[in-house]
């Protein structure tokens, strides 16, 4: 297979977007002192407040031990608690302290510029067929 081939193939070009998309969020976010990393948790700990660790990782799509070290950083930095005790099993709560809130507020506009870069130039009607088609290939994959 020539290297245009391998170029063009969708899952190399999903790949290079991912990573540019990556490189691109976490340069806008490195002034107010996040990664892309630790904006999602952020995110994901808005949407559901009191999540595990381990829901926290699924959602985030990180191994557990890669959680605890962005945990680690966002506990240093004051923008999230963990439950000293679980409410149920094993699990302690993650929580947004205020700061948090604020901080994810501050990335959330930070990462809607890169995003809006990424489709710059396409029509509406094309981002949301992109946005279709990106779905479908990540149902395709089981990764509803």
């Amino acid at each position: 297979m020539s290297q245009a081939e391998t170029t063009s193939r969708p899952g190399y070009l999903v790949k290079r977007t991912q990573q540019a998309l990556r490189q691109s969020c976490d340069e806008q976010l490195r002034p107010i002192g996040l990664s892309m990393s630790q904006y999602a948790v952020l995110r994901a700990l808005a949407d559901n407040p009191g999540a595990s660790s381990a829901e926290l990782a699924r959602q985030c799509f990180v191994t557990r031990q890669s959680l605890r070290d962005v945990l680690g950083g966002l506990r240093t930095a004051k923008l999230v608690t963990v439950a000293a005790e679980a409410t149920s099993g094993r699990a302690r709560p993650v929580t947004l302290t205020r700061s948090g809130k604020i901080h994810l507020q501050g990335a959330e506009k930070l990462i809607a510029e890169v995003e809006e870069r990424m489709v710059d130039g396409l029509s509406a009607t094309d981002q949301r067929r992109l946005a279709q088609l990106l779905k479908r290939c990540s149902d395709n994959l089981g990764q509803s």
